[in-house]
């Protein structure tokens, strides 16, 4: 089988003949092979820089680190933080690319070292394929180091945007106690405006979605049972307030509001509570602990 050099047509024959497609024909034989080749030094080039590459990237995305924090300085502590941000910025990128020059890099090298006649260059390929290997193994590690930090902030982060409503909800009975003297009997009375002004509209969406089953208020007031003795009764919300009851407004002094957490499912461990003005997660509530069991006190 020949290939025209022209027209690249295939056929058989000889090209001393002519080429059966645009009729080209070879002046004279093939030239003879040279007896001395020069090795290729293409690849261990290519290794070269890609190594070199990654190297600077790393440095120039840490000396614009340090200048973002302030003059570029010597401490060692700085230059690790600077280090650290760098390679957290460039994580998503520079992780993947160095797994394909390692890769790649290996491969070179080898064909290097297996043809040293065909190849040349063989440390420059080392020293490419070691300054990308310590490159990434300073990435991961600097990387590594930054997690359980960064995962503390995450999770003060996802705690904050929980808490922001309950906080929301706080302000506005500390509000409403000053002008009633009394907690809100219900999620409702905090969204009449005729009670509470809203002029943004954040308390508003902070009771939004919230069930009012798990809103309540309670208080605590002493009831005349026969002359001489007095008992203490707790009255829940407006609605449970009896024809036994003496008639005059309940002030509540005690509030409770249960949330779902981050699983945004109500019921289990992850929840959270107000109580009072408090703001916790239900395991930090003594009152919702089930090992805790809560005895009234005697009058």
């Amino acid at each position: 089988m020949i290939i025209c050099p022209c027209c690249g047509f295939k056929f058989e024959g000889d090209l001393m003949a002519g080429c059966d497609a645009c009729g080209a024909r070879a002046v004279g034989p093939p030239l003879a092979k040279p007896q001395h080749e020069l090795p290729s030094f293409g690849r261990a080039f290519l290794v070269g820089v890609f190594g070199l590459a990654m190297l600077s990237v790393m440095v120039g995305f840490t000396i614009a680190a340090l200048l973002q924090n302030g003059p570029i300085t010597a401490d060692f502590w700085a230059l690790v933080g600077a280090g650290e941000t760098a390679a957290w910025r460039l994580k998503w990128f520079a992780l993947p690319v160095s797994m394909i020059v390692l890769f790649s890099g290996v491969r070179l090298s080898r064909s290097i070292k297996g043809s040293p006649l065909k190849f040349a260059g063989a440390r420059m390929a080392s020293a490419g394929l070691m300054t990308a290997a310590m490159v990434t193994f300073a990435m991961a590690t600097l990387i590594g180091v930054t997690l359980p930090e960064r995962w503390r902030q995450h999770r003060y982060s996802v705690e904050a945007g929980i808490q922001a409503p309950m906080l929301t909800i706080q302000r506005a009975q500390v509000e409403y106690q000053q002008r009633f003297g009394t907690y809100a009997g219900d999620l409702a009375d905090l969204k009449d405006l005729k009670r509470l002004p809203d002029p943004d509209g954040s308390i508003a969406a902070a009771i939004a979605g919230i069930d009012p089953a798990d809103y309540t208020a309670t208080t605590e007031v002493a009831v005349s049972a026969k002359p001489g003795r007095i008992r203490s009764t707790v009255f829940r919300n407006v609605s449970q307030v009896t024809d036994e009851t003496p008639r005059q407004a309940v002030v509540f002094t005690n509030y409770t509001l249960r949330l779902a957490g981050e699983d945004k499912i109500r019921g289990n461990e992850d929840d959270w509570i107000i109580r009072d003005g408090m703001v916790m997660k239900v395991t930090d509530d003594p009152l919702s602990s089930p090992n805790v069991s809560v005895k009234p006190g005697k009058p």
